[in-house]
């Protein structure tokens, strides 16, 4: 009898033990994800403030881009002062964006040669560098927290403390697609 109840107290605390890891880990977890995507938007904010000086530096050379520049500081104006899913989605646009407007600079060897062109895009690259290797982080930590969800046994803890998927980042499919450079002087 002595043994029994013993035997049932230890399984309980097995249990209870379990029940406290497994939700512990999937706290740290999720908030593995917000730090993930806190670093996106700190290396967005850093980019648009930079966005500004290469616009003004590029706007002198290029006359028939002036439609990429304009989005590009539309989207700037739009995400200083939106959620982070809309920052994270309007960074991705940007990055598509300046990526059409450094294949359009091959055509300006004024602008090639300009130092602070060279500077700003020399900035913005080692940005853009970052960002993919945070977004590559985070699309990793979010793989892993939304693993841990779905899978059993941490599934019945996840559901019970209310844990919720979720997204990971993904390009819009005109980024996947090769950049056709007549396209950009049409």
């Amino acid at each position: 009898m002595i043994i029994t109840v013993l035997c049932i107290m230890v399984i309980l605390l097995v249990i209870l033990l379990w029940a406290v890891f497994t939700s512990n880990n999937l706290i740290a977890k999720r908030n593995r994800v917000k730090q993930c995507r806190s670093g996106i938007c700190v290396v967005l904010k850093q980019r648009n403030d930079l966005i500004p000086n290469l616009i003004a530096s590029v706007k002198t050379y290029m006359g028939h881009e002036s439609e990429i520049l304009t989005r590009i500081a539309e989207l700037r104006s739009k995400v200083v002062s939106a959620s982070e899913n809309e920052q994270i989605k309007g960074g991705t646009e940007i990055s598509s964006l300046l990526a059409r407007l450094q294949v359009a600079v091959e055509d300006y060897p004024e602008l090639k040669a300009n130092e602070q062109f060279i500077n700003l895009q020399g900035q913005i690259e080692e940005m853009e560098n970052e960002l993919q290797a945070i977004r590559r982080t985070y699309n990793a930590a979010v793989t892993d927290y939304n693993n841990s969800i779905e899978m059993f046994p941490s599934s019945i803890i996840a559901s019970w403390r209310k844990h919720e998927q979720q997204d990971l980042i993904e390009f819009p499919e005109s980024e996947m697609k090769a950049i056709n450079v007549g396209d950009l002087f049409k």
